[in-house]
């Protein structure tokens, strides 16, 4: 064990150490003491690393952050620790109307996308990716709008605590990005890749350009667009969810950031659906079914070491950006994978009801974006006509004319 003991001249006085522990992954061990000013009490913060150098790093951190008067404990906490202790400092002043939103946005989108993260690992770059992220699920304006406040107001706490210099929730251009999306939505066929041979040598050339040209990536990409899934849905499909007798995806599930980690949750639209199976993706399936044996939970699509997949996650690990530009598909995100199975399947002549139940939308209108400009018009014809019949329709029924 190494002493690294001293008393600072201002601030929180620190005791620290580091202890070799051979044989682990992380061998060392840095570890901090102080007394709280407060309780009087002796307390201890640790942390486990592969390098001495790592070790002794961690230690200056906590040096710098006493010296300027903040307790290790703070200045180590994640997100949600910390926003869970400052919130009714961080919202004071607001309006009961305000409050709801503001919290609603906390609990579903800001911790469990980056509150397992250290106050002091968020910077712009990650809350960048958290709101394109929200803007990618389909939040709307005001959802987004509400999340980054919140974030802001709790940021803003840690740089008057002195845990962080500047704020990186104040990120600028994201309604520009937002409103992107929802032009793009407003025509998603535009979105589509045009046939399944370019499907197919998208995931060909994904494989390639991927560490050790892992098959898995290209399968993933593959079932994705033939299911119109999500690639956090594709990644919560379990052994179980699959019928081989009328082939068949039950729809349960998706993977997504959460406080500590990946977890699996409900679909977004907080109901199960089910998926048809085409006989393009039938013998991919199977082999995977096979591999896992008798095992229901067993997950159907993981990385490379078995972890679970997400759209940063097979973006990375495809190098996605490189390979679709080169390609000719600059504009290709993961999300279009679902954007071409809807628009596939729309020209095949499903039904818009249908195909509303495969998607999981919550409102037809949403559906219908996906029909072939001709199919659209006539249902517009149709809902016109509707219109225009509620319009001269008697509220109450038909009346007898008087003699």
């Amino acid at each position: 064990m190494r002493d690294l003991k001293q008393s600072l001249p201002v601030g929180i006085a620190l005791s620290s150490d580091v202890e070799h522990r051979p044989g682990r992954p992380n061998p060392y061990r840095a570890r901090v003491r102080w007394f709280d000013p407060a309780t009087k009490r002796r307390k201890s913060k640790s942390e486990s690393v592969d390098t001495l150098e790592a070790a002794e790093a961690w230690i200056k951190e906590m040096e710098d952050a006493a010296r300027g008067g903040i307790d290790p404990l703070a200045a180590t906490a994640t997100l949600a620790e910390y926003g869970g202790n400052v919130m009714p400092l961080a919202l004071r002043g607001l309006e009961s109307k305000t409050l709801d939103p503001y919290l609603a946005g906390w609990r579903r989108r800001v911790v469990p996308t980056l509150g397992h993260l250290p106050i002091r690992l968020i910077s712009n770059g990650v809350v960048d990716r958290a709101v394109h992220g929200w803007i990618a699920d389909e939040c709307g304006q005001s959802t987004v709008k509400n999340s980054l406040a919140v974030l802001v107001r709790v940021m803003e706490q840690a740089v008057r605590d002195g845990i962080i210099d500047r704020n990186p929730a104040r990120v600028t251009g994201w309604r520009r990005e937002y409103q992107r999306a929802e032009d793009e939505l407003d025509d998603p066929r535009a979105l589509a890749l045009p046939d399944w041979e370019t499907l197919t040598r998208l995931a060909a050339a994904l494989v390639e350009r991927s560490a050790g040209a892992y098959q898995g990536w290209g399968e993933v990409v593959i079932f994705a667009a033939c299911t119109a899934a999500r690639i956090g849905e594709v990644s919560g499909v379990r052994a179980g969810d699959i019928d081989r007798a009328s082939w068949t995806w039950t729809v349960r599930r998706q993977t997504t950031p959460s406080p500590g980690g990946l977890a699996d949750k409900g679909t977004k639209g907080k109901r199960a659906r089910k998926v048809p199976l085409i006989a393009e993706v039938r013998d991919l399936v199977a082999r995977r079914l096979d591999a896992l044996g008798s095992d229901p939970a067993g997950r159907l699509f993981t990385g490379p070491r078995g972890g679970r997949i997400t759209t940063a996650v097979l973006r990375d690990a495809t190098h996605w950006d490189e390979v679709v530009t080169k390609l000719g598909f600059e504009h290709l995100r993961r999300h279009d994978l679902r954007h071409t199975g809807l628009t596939w399947m729309a020209d095949a002549g499903v039904p818009v009801h249908v195909l509303r139940k495969i998607a999981g939308h919550g409102s037809l209108s949403t559906t219908q974006r996906y029909l072939h400009p001709d199919a659209r018009s006539i249902a517009d014809a149709g809902e016109a006509l509707s219109a225009h019949l509620s319009v001269r329709r008697s509220p109450s029924g038909p009346r007898l004319r008087a003699v």
